[in-house]
């Protein structure tokens, strides 16, 4: 099970810390991503980072300003984020997803939290 927290409300320009936090299972050997879904629109991709944290991927609507990180001994994703803008107000959702081919594709992905709310206002 992945509970992602961390969400609330904020100005533009502020930040917010996202949480992923998974149990039940080991996670380290899973390429985990952050998706998000703001109303009327589809869930898209925003960040995702493999097994071993090497490498990170991201939207070009989040990059330079998001960054995706893991603890592996702690069985925890973040997803930094500053500078937010209104735009990115929108539900944001962790997933997680081990022999992961196309990271940053929301079908490869098996297991889902719950969602956090992130609103940015203007």
């Amino acid at each position: 099970q992945l509970q992602a927290s961390g969400g609330g409300l904020v100005q533009a320009g502020g930040s917010l810390r996202l949480s992923c936090d998974a149990s039940g299972r080991t996670f380290s050997s899973y390429a985990m991503g952050w998706f998000r879904q703001a109303p009327g629109k589809e869930r898209e991709f925003v960040a995702a980072i493999n097994w071993r944290g090497g490498d990170t991927f991201y939207a070009d609507s989040v990059k330079g300003r998001f960054t995706i990180s893991r603890a592996n001994a702690k069985n925890t994703v973040y997803l930094q984020m500053n500078s937010l803008k209104p735009e990115d107000t929108a539900v944001y959702y962790c997933a997680g997803q081990a022999g992961v081919g196309r990271i940053t594709s929301l079908a490869e992905y098996g297991y889902w939290g719950q969602g956090t709310q992130v609103t940015v206002s203007s």
